[in-house]
């Protein structure tokens, strides 16, 4: 629904720039960190291990180790860790460990670039990757940490926010900071009615779980999204992760807006995150051919399958629209999408795509519509993806399906 929910993909390889935290599909068993081929000189391997140790010490959850790889003289920095790796208490890590990607060093100050990547124990098929800004001294012959924080245009952590709360689901988790457990634990259960009817509307692999994080305010999820949060005013969920992604999955994060989110009822809630886990659900079957009215419109699709709202309550702005005698000439295109733009052509966007998925589950029946996403989304690139698909899938041509699109528009909503 217009409003409610979007996803939000990776700002990195060939995805839609919409503030997201970038996923890499790389699966870490272990804390380690490797340097890169052009490492500058023997320092780098004191440096490496002794990310190397702070890494392990996280995952052993060794405080006394952690800090004693931070520089005892950097007094800020020995708080702030001390602070995050409590925060870290009751999350499920697997795996945690720092990939270098360049160091710059002067003497005895490093400055590195590092991928710090983390895999939630029982959740993540494959690690997520943060891009952080690391520093670190020499003392007596020994490297320690003297900085660590996000790389330029990088997201936060949900740690860096304050404590976690972790409350499991039978089918996700749920990570928040500055909630109460009741509230965590009423998004835990919204999420699990919301995998078995993503499973039921979507046949093939995928996980069937999600990971839910809820930060503490609508700044702080802009934080999580390295992006400003006016743009996600009255959005009440995100869905982060790169699409497209071959072998073992990036790890998805369903992203709550607490504000947006805590004005819904029941019903709206559990929308919400059946339509964020349908993004987690395709999210393979999503590449940079696939049109927003596409993968939104499947995702709300999706959502309202089997309710009872009548059309007119779930697309109210466009209903409108085709009562004055102005339905849409065409499918809405990827820039009526965009966040912070007008809310009325947003909420238009969204009804029209969910009202072409609704179509073509009707007239095609639901396993075609599922088999019409997957081909687009393997097309090589976005010029013919829906025009083949149409004509291999649905034997039909996007002429013809827009002119039966605006009929049903006024089937539905007239």
């Amino acid at each position: 629904m217009a409003g409610q929910g979007r996803t939000a993909r990776g700002p990195h390889g060939g995805a839609r720039r919409r503030a997201a935290v970038l996923w890499l599909a790389a699966l870490l068993l272990a804390p380690a960190c490797s340097a890169p081929a052009h490492a500058p000189d023997a320092a780098t391997g004191a440096v490496r291990a002794t990310l190397d140790r702070w890494a392990a010490a996280v995952l052993d959850r060794d405080e006394r180790a952690y800090l004693a790889a931070v520089d005892p003289s950097a007094t800020a920095l020995r708080g702030t860790a001390r602070a995050e790796f409590e925060n870290l208490a009751e999350v499920p890590l697997g795996s945690w460990g720092y990939r270098i990607t360049d160091v710059e060093r002067t003497g005895g100050r490093a400055t590195v670039r590092a991928e710090l990547r983390y895999r939630l124990d029982g959740y993540d098929g494959a690690p997520v990757s943060a891009p952080r800004l690391l520093e670190l001294g020499e003392r007596a012959g020994r490297w320690y940490v003297t900085g660590d924080r996000p790389d330029r245009g990088a997201a936060q952590q949900l740690w860096e926010q304050g404590a976690v709360r972790a409350v499991r689901g039978a089918r996700g988790l749920v990570l928040g900071v500055g909630q109460s457990d009741g509230r965590l634990r009423g998004i835990a259960d919204s999420a699990d009615l919301a995998v078995p009817a993503v499973d039921d509307a979507w046949p093939g692999p995928w996980s069937r779980r999600v990971v839910v994080l809820v930060p503490g305010s609508l700044e702080a999820m802009g934080g999580l999204l390295g992006a400003s949060a006016a743009g996600y005013r009255g959005i009440a969920a995100v869905t982060t992760g790169e699409t497209g992604g071959a072998g073992a999955s990036p790890a998805d994060r369903v992203i709550v807006n607490p504000d947006a989110y805590g004005e819904l009822g029941d019903f709206g809630r559990r929308i919400v995150l059946t339509h964020e886990t349908t993004h987690v659900a395709t999210r393979a079957a999503t590449s940079a051919a696939t049109p927003t009215w596409l993968s939104e419109g499947f995702a709300d699709w999706v959502a309202y399958r089997g309710t009872d709202r009548p059309a007119g309550r779930i697309a109210p702005e466009l209903q409108l629209a085709v009562r004055r005698g102005e339905p849409p000439a065409a499918l809405p295109p990827d820039e009526d999408f965009a966040f912070g733009g007008d809310a009325g052509r947003l909420a238009r966007a969204y009804e029209g795509g969910w009202l072409a998925c609704e179509l073509i589950a009707a007239d095609w029946g639901e396993k075609r519509l599922a088999d019409f996403y997957r081909a687009v989304g393997a097309h090589g690139g976005r010029d013919g993806a829906v025009e083949e698909a149409m004509n291999d899938v649905l034997s039909t041509t996007p002429d013809d399906f827009t002119a039966r699109w605006r009929v049903y528009l006024r089937e539905r909503l007239a």
